[in-house]
């Protein structure tokens, strides 16, 4: 099996980490802490990193276009946000940062909004405390 990954802020990182996780072809989910430069951030010092989704997928089973899709659809990308919670798509190849750019360009056709997501190559990716994995599953019980 082939996996890839896919980065994404839209928010709060519960939500989303939540409904990738349940999508057919997603293998891996962890939540944390992306786009900035502080060294170590977490919850308490954040510092100007971003709540973050890494999505680990197998293309032949789901593609990152439909992952895309999901981005588009789980948040409001027009909306301002502080840092902490912004929306972004960072990419781990150029084949993904053109594919984020004519989805960004497709949906702000089709919804009509000028939108605030940024596209940026990730950087270092920063697990957050084991208490954020998963934490609508484990609030459910």
């Amino acid at each position: 099996m082939k996996s890839e990954t896919a980065t994404f802020a839209l928010g709060c990182f519960w939500q989303p980490e939540d409904y990738f996780r349940k999508m057919p072809g997603v293998t891996a989910t962890t939540v944390g802490y992306s786009g900035g430069t502080t060294e170590n951030p977490n919850y308490e010092n954040l510092g100007d990193h971003t709540e973050t989704v890494q999505i680990g997928f197998d293309p032949a089973l789901v593609s990152y276009k439909e992952l895309l899709d999901k981005f588009w659809k789980l948040h409001d990308p027009s909306v301002t946000q502080t840092k902490q919670y912004g929306s972004f798509i960072f990419t781990n190849s150029e084949g993904q940062a053109e594919e984020a750019k004519l989805s960004a360009e497709a949906y702000a056709k089709i919804s009509g909004k000028i939108l605030l997501t940024k596209i940026l190559n990730a950087k270092k990716f920063y697990r957050a405390e084991e208490y954020h994995q998963k934490y609508l599953e484990k609030a459910r019980g």
